[in-house]
Order: C-alpha cells, then sequence, then structure tokens
C-alpha cells in the first residue's frame, strides 16, 4: 500500500492512494481485463452480443440493438429466452441439480439447503399454481414477502409463464404497498402471515387486509404460512401457498418469451413524488447481471459460497441475490435476519459456518461493524473469503481500509460497485486482480459501459468535479417508468438529449480516469457559494475515530445561505460532548476547511435507515427544518425516529 500526503479538500481522496490489486486466487490478469477493455471499446455491439449468447436462447438473436425509438432502446429484439430456465433448467439439464442454489439461515438459526433441482420442483409447482388463479403473459403479480425461500420461487415462477412481478420491500407499510399494487394494477398478491424481526413477530396479511380490500384490481391473494400469525382469510380471494403447491401438476415449461418482454417492476421510494415504476425486461437485463456478477466478483461457480446482505426488495437482491447469481450457478446464502440478530457477529459466523467466498454488501453495515469492534469478527475464521464487495452509497476511506484489513485480512480484493436501480446491474467497478483499487473510488466504467463527466452545460470534464452521465445505451437499463413515458424522458433524457442519460449523481474524475461518487446532485450544500457534496463532509467527519456514524444535511442560514448540520453517532468509546465537538470541528478544518464545520451537532444512537442500510437523508432535512417528516415506510428501524426528534428538540423548562 503507498501512503500519501492526504488532499486537504476532500477525505474522499485521502487515507490511502492507489492499492495494488491483490493476486487473487481466481482474478483477472491485468493484461485479459485490458484486453476486454480494448475489445468492447472496438466494437461495443459486437462484445454486448457476445455476453448475451452466454445465455441460453430459445430462439438466437440477430439484432443487437434497435435505437430507432431513443430513448426507448430495446436489445435482442428478435430473440426469445425465458428467465427461469436460464436460472434453473440449463444447470439441472448439465448435471448441476444437486448443487446448492441457496443456504438458507433464518432469524432464529433455522437452516434450508435448497438444491437447483429443488428450487426448479417448487418453482414448476408454483408456476402452475399462478396459472390456476387465472394468472397469464404479461399480468403483474405483487410480491410481499421477508427473506425467506418462497420469495424466490415467486419470482421465478412468474418469469416462467411470462408474469411480470413487482415485489414490493418486506418492510413497506400497508399504505405504501397498496399505492404500488394499485400503481401496477396487480392481479395476484402472494404475502405472508407474518415476518420476524429481532425476535418479534409481526403479522403482516392481517395488517395488510384493510388495504387490499381498496384494490380492485386484485383477485388473488396467496399466503406463506411462516410464523403462524393471525392471518384472516377471505374465502374465494384467499389461499395457502403451500397448498397450492401440493395441489399443482409438477411440471410447467418455461414460456420462450420475446427478449423484451417485461420482467418486473420495481418501485422506488416514494420520498418526492409518486414512486416511479421501473420496467425491466428480459434478456437484456439477464444479459447485464449476469455478465457483472461474473465479470466483477471473479465467480468460480465450482467453489464459490457467495453472500449478498441485501434484501430481495430492492434491485440488489433482484439483480445479486436472485438473477446473477441464479444464472451463473453459484451458491449463495440466504439470509432472513438482520445484522445483529441474533447477535452482532451473525454475519461472520455465517461466513464461517457456509465458507463464503465473496460478500457484498453496504457501506453502512461496514461502519456498523466497525462500531462494534474488532473482536467480534476476530472469533470467526473469516480465511475463506477472497473477494469483498460495496454497494449503495460512496463508501469512505475509513470504512475501506477496515473492511479490507479486519473481514479481508488484508488479502481480499475489494470492489466497490456504483450502479442504480435504473441501471439494472454494475456500471462502475473496479476488476479484481487487475484494477489497482483506491479507498473511496468506484475506479472505472466496466467493459461495455460508457460514462462521461459533464459540466452544467453538458460539455466533458477531462478531471475535475460534475454531473455522472451514461452516454451509450446498455443491455440492462430501464425500458421506461410503468405506465408514464414521460415522465421517464423528463426524468431521465430531458437535460442533455436523448442520447445522454443523466443518473442523478454527482462524482469527481481523477487524472488516472478513476471515477469518485460524491452523492445525489440534490444532496448538496453550498456554504458562502462553496459547494460541498454532503458524502464529501460526511467522509471527512467519519474519518475521526470518535465517529461510529454520520450524515450531513443542509438548513437554510441567513448569513451564509445554507449551513452544514452533522448527526453524529459516536464510537463505543467515546460519549458525545463538548471535547469531541470541539475536535471535530477542528478535524474537519484540517480535512476541508473552515467553511465545512457543521453549524450544529446532533448526538444520536442511531439514524435512518432503510433496511438495505441506506440512510434516508429527507428524514433528517425534515427534521431540522421542522417539516412533516412524511412518508417513513421505508425505514428498517421506524423507532429511531422518535430518539431523533427527542435528539433535535431542545428541552422546554
Amino acid at each position: 500500500m503507498t501512503d500519501r500526503t492526504p488532499h486537504p479538500q476532500t477525505d474522499l481522496l485521502t487515507s490511502a492512494g492507489p492499492v495494488a490489486a491483490p493476486a487473487a486466487p481466481a482474478g483477472r490478469p491485468r493484461a485479459d481485463a485490458e484486453a476486454l477493455y480494448a475489445q468492447a471499446a472496438a466494437d461495443r455491439l459486437g462484445f454486448w452480443a457476445e455476453q448475451a449468447r452466454l445465455l441460453s436462447w430459445e430462439k438466437p438473436f440477430t439484432t443487437v440493438l434497435d435505437d430507432t425509438e431513443a430513448p426507448f432502446h430495446r436489445w435482442f429484439t428478435d430473440g426469445t429466452l425465458n428467465a427461469s430456465a436460464n436460472c434453473l433448467d440449463r444447470h439441472v439439464a448439465a448435471g448441476l441439480g444437486d448443487r446448492v442454489a441457496y443456504h438458507w439461515h433464518g432469524e432464529e438459526g433455522e437452516t434450508r439447503t435448497i438444491t437447483y433441482a429443488g428450487l426448479l420442483d417448487e418453482v414448476q409447482r408454483f408456476a402452475n399454481a399462478l396459472r390456476g388463479l387465472g394468472v397469464t403473459a404479461g399480468d403483474v403479480v405483487g410480491i410481499h414477502l421477508p427473506m425467506i425461500p418462497e420469495a424466490v420461487v415467486a419470482m421465478l415462477a412468474c418469469a416462467r409463464i411470462g408474469a411480470v412481478h413487482n415485489v414490493v420491500f418486506g418492510g413497506f407499510a400497508p399504505q405504501a404497498v397498496g399505492e404500488r399494487l394499485a400503481a401496477c394494477r396487480a392481479r395476484v398478491l402472494v404475502t405472508v402471515d407474518g415476518a420476524r424481526r429481532k425476535g418479534r413477530v409481526t403479522a403482516v396479511k392481517q395488517t395488510l387486509e384493510e388495504t387490499l380490500r381498496t384494490l380492485p384490481d386484485l383477485e388473488h391473494v396467496v399466503v406463506v404460512g411462516a410464523t403462524g400469525a393471525s392471518c384472516p382469510m377471505w374465502p374465494g380471494r384467499d389461499s395457502w401457498y403451500a397448498e397450492q403447491c401440493a395441489a399443482a401438476d409438477p411440471v410447467c415449461p418455461a414460456v420462450p418469451l420475446p427478449a423484451e418482454h417485461p420482467l418486473f417492476i420495481l418501485y422506488s421510494s416514494g420520498s418526492t413524488a409518486a414512486p416511479k415504476g421501473i420496467v425491466h425486461t428480459t434478456g437484456g437485463y439477464l444479459t447485464g447481471v449476469s455478465y457483472t456478477h461474473r465479470i466483477v466478483f471473479a465467480l468460480d461457480p465450482e467453489r464459490d459460497v457467495w453472500f449478498c446482505t441485501a434484501d430481495i426488495g430492492w434491485i440488489t437482491g433482484h439483480s445479486y441475490l436472485v438473477y446473477g447469481p441464479l444464472l451463473n450457478g453459484v451458491t449463495s446464502v440466504l439470509f432472513e435476519g438482520a445484522p445483529d440478530h441474533p447477535h452482532k457477529a451473525i454475519w461472520w459466523e455465517l461466513v464461517e459456518r457456509y465458507g463464503v467466498t465473496q460478500l457484498y454488501t453496504a457501506p453502512t453495515a461496514i461502519r456498523a461493524a466497525m462500531n462494534w469492534g474488532e473482536e467480534l469478527p476476530g472469533r470467526h475464521d473469516l480465511s475463506s473469503l477472497r473477494l469483498l464487495g460495496s454497494v449503495g452509497e460512496p463508501i469512505n476511506p475509513t470504512a475501506w481500509q477496515w473492511y479490507h484489513r479486519v473481514i479481508g485480512g488484508g488479502r481480499c480484493p475489494i470492489v466497490d460497485t456504483w450502479w442504480q436501480t435504473e441501471t439494472g446491474s454494475i456500471m462502475i467497478a473496479p476488476l479484481p486482480g487487475a484494477t489497482d483499487a483506491k479507498p473511496g473510488s468506484a475506479t472505472r466504467p466496466l467493459p461495455g459501459v460508457s460514462a462521461e463527466l459533464l459540466d452544467a452545460d453538458g460539455t466533458p470534464i477531462a478531471t475535475g468535479t460534475g454531473l455522472l452521465a451514461l452516454t451509450e445505451p446498455w443491455p440492462s437499463m430501464l425500458r421506461t417508468l410503468y405506465g408514464d413515458d414521460q415522465r421517464y424522458l423528463d426524468t431521465y433524457f430531458s437535460r442533455f438529449g436523448k442520447d445522454t442519460y443523466l443518473v442523478g449523481d454527482a462524482a469527481r474524475l481523477d487524472e488516472d480516469g478513476h471515477y469518485w461518487i460524491l452523492g445525489r446532485t440534490d444532496d448538496v450544500i453550498n456554504v458562502s457559494g462553496h459547494r460541498l457534496s454532503t458524502a464529501e463532509v460526511e467522509s471527512a467527519v467519519a474519518a475521526h475515530p470518535g465517529v461510529a456514524e454520520v450524515a450531513v444535511v443542509a438548513v437554510p442560514d441567513e448569513l451564509t445561505g445554507q449551513a452544514v448540520v452533522a448527526f453524529v453517532t459516536p464510537a463505543a468509546a467515546r460519549t458525545g460532548d463538548a471535547a469531541l465537538e470541539a475536535e471535530l470541528r477542528e478535524h474537519i478544518s484540517v480535512r476541508i476547511g473552515k467553511l465545512a464545520r457543521p453549524k450544529k451537532i446532533v448526538w444520536v444512537e442511531g439514524l435512518p435507515k432503510t433496511r438495505s442500510g441506506k440512510i434516508i437523508r429527507r428524514l433528517l432535512r425534515d427534521l431540522v427544518t421542522g417539516q412533516e417528516t412524511g412518508d417513513v415506510t421505508t425505514l428498517g428501524e421506524p423507532d429511531v425516529m422518535a430518539a431523533l426528534t427527542a435528539a433535535v428538540t431542545p428541552p422546554t423548562h
């Protein structure tokens, strides 16, 4: 590792310089990686066609990209295939039916070992059950389940018969569930009697009942009996999942579908407007996730055990817990619980128990583990790990170094990945064994991906800070927003034209052509005319050893226009007091400058996060500005808002 003098402007470029790519046991030689970049640059469409042909096609395609109606791009339009068959049937036919698809580990320690053949059997049965309920190709099926195997079964059963699945995050409140089901006009909902979270059982079906009766398009509700929670059943509409599968024909041939047939709709959080129904189609999406999962994580399906900690209800769960791993024939760990239940070392216990080789998680989870201490992972044998991944938001260098040293033992490459629900698959990431990593940087766009940094006028920037854009279509891109083509155009292609997808993130491009993602363009603080990204300030604060976690927001200020408010969780050995505040203010002054010093530091025990680990800064802004906090249905821990409100509100005397 090469040390260098910290850059005075941003912690995103400090802590360490480039880290030479470790010689991973199954990495990609540097020369091979550069050849791959060259191949994609020389013939981008030919490159993507080559990746697509690694899938199993019922009817091979001859057209790679149809951009006659750009930006409504279509890929592999004259080919037909089936997602479920690609995930299951072809592996079983190749003699891999006994390979474990999932080691499921329940919240209270229950386990299930699910082979590819066993998964195929249950998927066929449930696909026939859906047909028995009248579901046909093109119908939308809602799925509202916790992290249990039936969630995977339901997704693949829909794909098998051409139904479009809309997975609604299991932690959503009834209003949010109903909003999404109504928007896509779902005919069937697959849900659960109850869900477990940190030792508590919450009734799900019973809680949803009032909302479900308001949905005119909903004809059937299939209920998985997972916990024994109270579960009223409406005659003629409701049925039990187990009974449906038991009564169904065990054979359901996969339906060949056009490559552009919709595979799923996934709704964004409705934080600022009506949720956006992001539509992904079959051929292009499968191409993108299988390729990126294979190349970014240096897969060896014969021996790898993959552990993605994301919830199935989010795009990371779709792409890298279900479709990507199954397309590539990999064994995965599927974990129902939270990272701190039944104890704070549960992830490390699972790594040791199942011999996990690749771990893919969020920076917020890494920072939480840092705060819990090195002793917990130190109790477990993590030597099976050979690669670590980061997803969801920029990872600050301090967390990167801890992840590398403590979890990876200093030997594992880290792939810091940037992508979105809209992109479907990873766009920017290092290639393990070939890319010199820079802690905090997502590094280079993957082969086949065209990215640029633009200024406010759309002019490309060679180095510096600007707007991140994708300038060529890619197979796994969203096709539209469900039922709202105009919003699709307005949201992503209105500013710089139909050839430039504006991602909504700011980034920094360094002299080596590596990208440093700074966060959403609306997460920018303008202090006395100086623009600071929240990620930049947060990264500087998080580098202080007295800080476990931090979130930064902007508030109006009469003198400076905007001011910084920092919500800080002190490290376990520190207390949020005047002494630590003074240290942090001085620390930020050195790292960035005095203008970045917070106007106020709020000491908190926890931050508002989605269950996937993303901090919801909107709620913090609402709190400090006295606004209604609005939609909190995405919160993994709803009780945190009461504590935050108390921390923000001054005591009355």
